[in-house]
């Protein structure tokens, strides 16, 4: 049978040596079915069947262990499951789809079977699943500048988050940090614009490619927007750029997002001409709805319907509540009120529901709903793992290598690495690394710096933990210092929790004056999910290394130390002089013309 636009032909054809003979023929006028265009009847087939109530729920997302989550999906019509810091699905990603499946099933069993999605911050990596492979965040990828690479990151995560029972992250972080006080720097690629837009775009590739796969999941672009642009660095803070400003300064990769096809997109805790993101239906309904034409899901962040004006955010355009920590009765109840009082319309409450069905049938979950348990030998693989560990070569920037320190000999005698960030994967990780402030200890199926290092050399290798010995005949000192870790406004400097600083701890400064003082080379690694003021450190060092925060892969580091890769990474940011840079509300940044950082965003070093 051959298809030919607007036509459809049945024929019956016959081969004899070169001569094709017709033997017989009838045509008939079909319409050709557009795949978007069935979508959108089926869509709307769908949603002519559905009441109020499983309208709501449709909008509605919860978490996997909320109290009586089986009722709320089979009597509330719940339309998807968040899975968050908190108890785990199961022991095991066979037990985590297991879990999900059950859901599932629960919801294919209501009235109209409309299935579930299933939601996680998986934003380095499916980094809630211990045991799968961690990647360095996306300020190190910034430091890569490499698009491919971000794309197969984007495909591994893809991959091993359908084995762990996901169909949708809340990935990619695409803001701009304006101010390095910030808590969430780390989660963004960088502060150029030009390369946050391409690498977002490789990212949502990554991991939508063909939605309808069983191996890709949705993406969301978040937090939309302003989120790292706030005044001072504060998280959920006062955006005090104009309208204009942000659609110059930090809009690009949104609207890359939206050309790309970005399933959803998240808004931001952040007010933007003093009124919430969340309601602000100027941005979100008239610039990306209207004026992108993004026709994706606007998912609300954590409480978003207490948080930021109750039925104010629906009519501004959000399109499903996280409806956590008990807002899920508020959602509705308050919802229900509105539509009653006609402050909220039936057409706004279809837009919405349309677009969630939308996006459930381009990811195909009406034809295969449930996670293929074959996936599951993926999670963690090594060739997953040597893209991590290349994400970890490209990522560092080397500063300074004064009289050629780097590359290290592997023939040398004593090495002395120093720091308890050397040999732990929870410290060198960050923050949204098995959970949601990351850990402060090791974590299974990762590698640390000094495990690197140890299957690097030779050479006689001690790790003095906390710089309080003596080795003045080492050949090298390897100290490694930085941040712990943190996400959100946990690690703010400044903020509501303000337990971070701008430059390294008392005691990191003297693990390097230590081995300084004892005639010893000093190379320095900085774990750290921002640019900190280490202007002295940098000087006291004969190398200075900036490692970001690598993930699960801490080998890679040495791989480069010891001169097997030449160092290839560049600043994402601007690298800051002084304290006193930050006194205004950003930081030194290539935005702000009077800043006069120590290192240029683009800086980098090699061999």
């Amino acid at each position: 049978m051959h298809y030919f636009k607007g036509l459809q032909i049945r024929c019956i054809f016959t081969v004899a040596g070169l001569s094709m003979f017709l033997l017989g023929c009838n045509t008939e006028t079909v319409p050709v079915v557009d795949e978007a265009q069935e979508i959108e009847r089926k869509v709307d087939s769908l949603l002519s069947l559905m009441t109020l109530d499983e309208k709501i729920g449709q909008m509605t997302q919860i978490r996997h262990f909320d109290d009586s989550v089986e009722v709320a999906i089979s009597q509330k019509f719940i339309g998807s499951i968040i899975h968050t810091d908190g108890p785990a699905p199961g022991e095991n990603a066979q037990a985590w789809q297991e879990k999900f499946i059950e859901l599932q099933q629960l919801a294919l069993s209501t009235r109209l079977g409309i299935p579930l999605l299933f939601g996680v911050d998986a934003v380095h990596g499916q980094n809630t699943y211990e045991g799968a492979t961690i990647f360095p965040h996306n300020i190190g990828l910034g430091a890569s500048g490499n698009e491919y690479l971000v794309r197969k990151i984007a495909e591994i995560t893809a991959l091993e988050s359908q084995a762990t029972g996901f169909n949708w992250v809340f990935s990619p972080c695409v803001a701009i940090p304006l101010n390095e006080k910030w808590g969430r720097v780390y989660e963004a690629f960088s502060e150029d614009l030009e390369l946050t837009a391409k690498l977002t775009v490789a990212s949502i590739e990554g991991h939508q490619g063909d939605l309808s796969q069983s191996t890709t999941v949705m993406a969301t672009a978040k937090h939309y927007i302003g989120d790292g642009a706030t005044d001072y660095g504060i998280e959920g803070g006062k955006t005090s750029l104009s309208l204009q400003d942000i659609s110059d300064q930090l809009m690009e990769p949104y609207r890359q997002a939206v050309k790309s096809g970005v399933g959803s997109i998240m808004a931001s805790f952040n007010t933007v001409s003093d009124v919430p993101m969340h309601s602000h239906k100027v941005l979100i309904t008239d610039s990306l709805k209207v004026g992108m034409q993004f026709d994706g899901i606007v998912l609300s962040d954590w409480k978003g319907y207490s948080k930021y004006g109750k039925n104010n955010i629906i009519n501004a355009g959000i399109d499903m509540v996280m409806a956590v920590d008990g807002d899920m009765d508020k959602f509705h109840v308050g919802l229900k009120h509105g539509l009653e009082k006609d402050s909220v319309s039936i057409d706004r409450v279809d837009d919405a529901v349309r677009r969630i069905l939308r996006q459930k049938y381009r990811l195909g979950l009406f034809d295969n709903p449930f996670p293929d348990s074959t996936l599951i030998s993926t999670i963690g693989s090594d060739m997953n793992r040597d893209y991590a560990r290349q994400a970890v070569r490209e990522s560092l920037v080397l500063l300074k290598n004064e009289d050629n320190t780097l590359p290290l000999s592997k023939n040398f005698g004593k090495i002395v690495v120093v720091g308890e960030h050397a040999d732990n994967t929870g410290l060198q990780s960050g923050g949204w690394t098995i959970a949601w402030q990351g850990k402060t200890e090791n974590y299974e199926g990762a590698t640390s710096i000094l495990d690197g290092v140890l299957e690097s050399t030779y050479a006689e290798i001690i790790h003095d933990k906390n710089a309080q010995e003596q080795h003045p005949d080492a050949d090298v000192a390897i100290i490694v210092v930085g941040e712990t870790p943190y996400a959100e406004f946990f690690g703010d400097i400044g903020g509501e929790m303000d337990r971070y600083q701008l430059t390294l701890t008392q005691a990191h400064q003297e693990y390097i004056t230590h081995y300084k003082n004892q005639g010893v080379k000093v190379v320095t690694v900085l774990i750290s999910g921002r640019p900190l003021v280490t202007t002295d450190q940098i000087e006291q060092s004969d190398a200075f290394v900036v490692a970001w925060l690598p993930g699960s892969e801490g080998h890679g580091i040495a791989e480069v130390l010891f001169g097997d890769f030449d160092f290839t990474g560049k600043l994402p940011h601007s690298w800051p002089k002084k304290v006193e840079d930050f006194d205004g509300l950003y930081g030194p940044n290539k935005w702000d013309s009077s800043s006069k950082p120590l290192f240029n965003f683009g800086y980098g070093l090699n061999y």
